[in-house]
């Protein structure tokens, strides 16, 4: 049976904690330094992130590493201590040498800049070289293709020198990375091709100019090698960079330039860059708000369903504040810059989801650690493979060799396809020993995560919920249980005069009142002007209602507050007091007291407004319900997910509440103090696993810490400070059922990948050491192995793009 939630609290706890109870140093993000966000070049696999990561964690005053071999990024916790104590040095330097020493290039990544376009950023990022390694890509295969046809033996000297060109040219980066990462301990991708590669070479040297060695000469070898591998990296790039195109159009949503308006001129274009703090801009329909701002003059209707996946559009007229991204729909504006373009919410939201795609889930670093220690297993086994068929293999299996015809140098060996050419045990050994240092290199195994923690990353923020990195994606697909606050949460959190109950018929007005005004409107201007001289929360409500009448305040003379009671004052002679039925009018009054408990059964908080010597009426005030909450908790059960809420509130609302969103009496908790709302979730986490707490994201900060899952409802502006893992954009609680069925979805995602990149491995490491040969006479020469190598990590990196094709049922396939 379920336990309940509500536990016991003292009838004067307060509706929700204040702020000096959040717990200090864990929650406080501002104290430890900002992490690092370096871009790395030179990983090519699941080994090259683990040895980057071990060297990121070697170095001093680094207390986290976390590498994304997708974007190529690296996310670095500096420890506060050493980065932050007297003579601290600057620690960049040392990380970069560090890494070149491994043959990786690191840079840091101006933050403080206004965000580029992800396109500009992958243009950047050698795009020419891409094609000019797939023109020679295609050059080496041609020429390759060419050299199978040469019968006779004096063409071999000109094989020598394509393959010599071919190692020299496309092939040095290469076998120089492969060395580096080979002399620093930590063997990574190109390692086994610079070794496969070397080797063919090497081999094919010393046969041509000692044929007496006996050694086989495959020149072509190396160079078809070296032709699959550049084309399969240039493939996988393409394949790749569809990963970022979600990132890339949350940055197009920030325009480049701005019209600022100039004192006596006409508006002049500007890089958006170049805006400061009180600058003034014209925005014309049809063009992005380029910062964040506030109008000054005109009144239009701006989408922001890009950035927050809201359907309705926000009204703007002056004294509204805007933020970056949104499409001006209909009238021009103009505006007043109150956060530039590197401190806009759209730069703040791009920067965090780039720190999150640079943060690992914990499965992704098991994925690491196995294909780091994968590489030596292939290097051992490659070793086995070659002394096995050396020495034994050719003598347990004769068949195995193709006879030599008559007269037939050594130095036509293995030119055939599938093992067809090999005429002598060394050549055999040479070619099944360099296809398995191909065939499984750890590319598929290194990429079958992050490639699914990066779409669905940017999926989630193309629909404005920004995830904290991997673990917040895995830890969502395995929740069980939903906690919600209710003030703020699951209602809007800005009370509002919901009735308005006139009790006498008097029509006598105080000097100032309008005389036309109806019993109604000069409750509500009595009410209003009275709440006018204090900060209280119902305050806000009276104030909006008077407004919205239009209704003026009155002179208030001798305002006195009561603690926990009401507010009295004197109003043009009269005096007034507004609070507690049975503070204003302590004889009672049944006809009063009859409807006030009618107001209250239905969750409201109700005001009583007397004059000198009656009571004029009563005024209800609510905290209206999100109209999305009641369908929001309904998707949620369907998921699977058990549901709870944790309240400050009084019994009576809270159970008001409970029974119009279907929850149960065992599911609702009411004058929660924070520590008790820590109790319950902990106590919820040790019966029913993981559990996600939904709050505000402010007041609610310690309980969004202490669940497995915390989920801030906000509008993105200052979401970075948020201590969330998961934020929700807008003012719609439907983007949490979404973001945990996508959660879902990529970890389903996450998984196939995994079991595709193993099981690839598994099949195709037996083949590529000669397990069918003798029984099928299959053999996979080492080009075939590039080009298998090369598509099974394009493989993976497709299988992650089919997240963007559509939802899928939660708790399906590989889902939590």
């Amino acid at each position: 049976m379920r336990q309940s939630l509500a536990l016991t609290a003292p009838p004067h706890s307060p509706a929700r904690g204040p702020a000096q109870t959040r717990p200090a140093p864990p929650l406080q993000r501002s104290e430890p330094p900002e992490p690092l966000l370096l871009d790395i070049e030179g990983m090519k696999c699941g080994g090259c992130v683990r040895a980057v990561e071990q060297r990121l964690l070697a170095q001093p005053g680094v207390r986290q590493a976390s590498v994304n071999l997708i974007t190529r990024t690296a996310w670095v916790e500096l420890d506060p201590l050493v980065a932050k104590g007297e003579g601290a040095p600057d620690l960049l330097p040392a990380l970069q040498q560090s890494l070149a020493g491994l043959g990786f290039q690191a840079s840091l990544r101006d933050t403080s800049a206004p965000a580029a376009s992800l396109a500009s950023r992958q243009r950047e990022r050698h795009w020419w070289s891409r094609w000019q390694q797939l023109v020679l890509a295609l050059l080496l295969l041609l020429v390759s293709g060419v050299g199978h046809l040469a019968p006779q033996p004096s063409s071999f000297w000109p094989h020598a020198l394509v393959a010599t060109l071919a190692l020299a040219g496309p092939g040095r980066p290469i076998l120089v990375a492969g060395w580096r990462a080979a002399w620093a301990g930590l063997p990574s991708m190109d390692t086994l091709i610079a070794l496969g590669v070397g080797s063919a070479y090497l081999a094919s040297m010393v046969g041509l100019l000692w044929p007496a060695s006996g050694l086989p000469c495959f020149f072509n070898e190396p160079v078809m090698l070296l032709g699959f591998v550049l084309l399969g990296r240039f493939l996988e790039e393409r394949a790749r960079y569809r990963t970022g195109l979600a990132l890339e159009q949350l940055a197009a949503l920030q325009p480049d330039t701005a019209l600022l308006v100039m004192d006596g001129g006409p508006p002049r274009e500007v890089r958006v860059g170049g805006l400061r703090r009180g600058d003034r801009i014209r925005l014309l329909p049809g063009d992005r708000v380029p910062v964040d701002a506030v109008v000054l003059e005109g009144f239009s209707a701006l989408d922001v369903s890009s950035l927050t996946g809201e359907p309705l559009p926000q009204e703007a007229d002056a004294g509204v504040e805007v933020g970056a991204g949104a499409l001006n729909l209909q009238g021009p504006l103009l505006l007043e810059v109150l956060r530039p373009g590197a401190e806009s919410a759209i730069a703040r939201i791009l920067h965090l989801v780039e720190q999150a795609m640079a943060r690992k889930a914990p499965i992704q670093g098991l994925a690491d650690r196995v294909a780091g220690r994968f590489t030596l297993g292939v290097l051992a086994l490659a070793l086995a493979t070659f002394l096995f068929w050396w020495q034994w293999g050719t003598q347990l299996w004769p068949t195995v060799l193709q006879p030599a015809m008559p007269g037939e140098h050594a130095i036509h060996g293995s030119h055939g396809l599938l093992g067809a050419g090999a005429t002598s045990p060394l050549s055999l050994a040479l070619e099944l020993a360099i296809a398995v240092l191909v065939v499984a290199c750890p590319c598929a195994l290194g990429l079958a995560t992050p490639t699914a923690i990066t779409v669905g990353t940017g999926l989630a923020a193309r629909r404005g919920c920004l995830f904290r990195g991997g673990e917040a994606i895995e830890t969502a697909a395995a929740l069980r249980t939903v906690l919600f606050d209710k003030t703020g949460t699951l209602t809007r959190g800005r009370p509002l005069v919901t009735a308005i109950v006139p009790l006498t018929a008097s029509s006598g007005a105080p000097a100032g009142a309008a005389p036309d005004l109806g019993l109604e409107d000069r409750l509500v201007q009595w009410a209003a002007s009275l709440e006018a001289s204090t900060r209280h929360p119902l305050a806000f409500a009276l104030l909006q209602q008077a407004e919205g009448r239009g209704l003026p305040l009155l002179p208030l003379e001798a305002a006195h507050t009561t603690a926990g009671a009401g507010v009295s004052g004197v109003i043009a002679g009269h005096t007034f007091r507004l609070g507690q039925l049975a503070w204003v009018l302590p004889g009672g009054h049944p006809l009063a007291q009859a409807r006030l408990e009618e107001l209250e059964r239905r969750g409201a908080t109700v005001l009583a407004l007397a004059g000198e010597d009656e009571l004029l009426g009563l005024i209800a005030v609510e905290d209206e319900l999100r109209p999305d909450a009641a369908r929001v908790l309904q998707q949620l059960r369907q998921q699977g997910l058990e549901l709870g809420l944790l309240s400050g509130d009084r019994a009576e609302p809270v159970r008001r509440l409970g029974n119009r969103l279907g929850l149960r009496p065992d599911e609702l908790a009411w004058e929660q103090r924070p520590e008790q709302k820590l109790a319950a979730i902990v106590q919820r986490q040790g019966s029913a696993g993981p559990v996600a707490m939904v709050g505000d994201g402010i007041n609610d900060a310690p309980a969004l810490a202490a669940a497995d899952l915390g989920i801030a409802v906000g509008t993105g502006t200052g979401v970075a400070r948020d201590s969330a893992d998961l934020v929700i954009l807008g003012d719609q609680l439907e983007g949490i059922p979404q973001a945990l069925e996508l959660a879902s979805r990529t970890m389903a995602k996450v998984r196939q990948n995994l079991v595709w990149a193993f099981g690839y491995n598994l099949i195709v490491l037996p083949v590529a050491a000669g397990a069918l040969l003798p029984s099928h006479g299959v053999l996979l020469n080492p080009p075939l192995a590039a080009l298998l190598m090369a598509l099974s990590s394009i493989t993976v990196v497709l299988n992650a793009l089919l997240l963007q094709d559509g939802p899928g049922p939660r708790g399906g396939s590989g889902g939590g």
